[in-house]
C-alpha cells in the first residue's frame, strides 16, 4: 500500500529543494513532534547516493537511523529513494510564488496507516514551517 502527503511551501523553488537536501536544515525540520528531534544528517545526493538521519526522543529514551539510496534524482522536481524493501517519491510541484511538496511512500506493515500518514505529514509540515521561517 502507498501513502501520500502534501504540503504547500511558500517559498521558491529553489529554497525548498535546498531546505529538503541540505544536512544543516534536515536537522531543523525533521522531526514529527516536538518531543523529538534528528542529531545528524547526511547527504550524497546522487543517484546511487546514501542518505541517513539520526532520529532520537529528546528524553533519550528512543532512538533510530533513517537511511536509504537515492535511486533517481531530478534537481528541482524529484527524488526517489529506497528504504529497506520500501520506496519513496518526493516531488516538488513549484505553482505560482508556492512549491506544493508531495511524498508518496510504501506503507510499513508494523504500525496502522493513519498514524504512519500523521508522522510524515507531521514531518512535512515542520519543513514548512522551517522553510518560510527562512523566507
Amino acid at each position: 500500500m502507498k501513502i501520500t502527503v502534501e504540503t504547500i511551501v511558500h517559498a521558491p523553488i529553489a529554497k525548498v529543494w535546498s531546505a529538503y537536501t541540505t544536512p544543516a536544515d534536515i536537522v531543523q525540520w525533521n522531526a514529527a513532534s516536538d518531543d523529538w528531534h534528528t542529531t545528524k544528517a547526511e547527504v550524497d545526493l546522487r543517484e546511487g547516493g546514501a542518505f541517513s538521519s539520526r532520529m532520537e526522543a529528546k528524553d533519550g529514551s528512543f532512538g533510530f537511523d533513517f537511511e536509504g539510496t537515492y535511486t533517481k534524482i531530478v534537481p528541482l522536481e524529484m527524488i526517489v529513494y529506497a528504504f529497506g524493501d520500501r520506496e519513496a517519491v518526493v516531488e516538488f510541484l513549484p505553482n505560482n510564488n508556492a512549491v506544493t511538496v508531495r511524498v508518496t511512500f510504501d506503507a510499513e506493515a508494523e504500525n496502522p496507516e493513519d498514524m504512519q500518514r500523521g508522522g510524515w505529514q507531521a514531518i512535512l509540515n515542520n519543513f514548512a514551517k522551517h522553510v518560510e521561517a527562512q523566507s
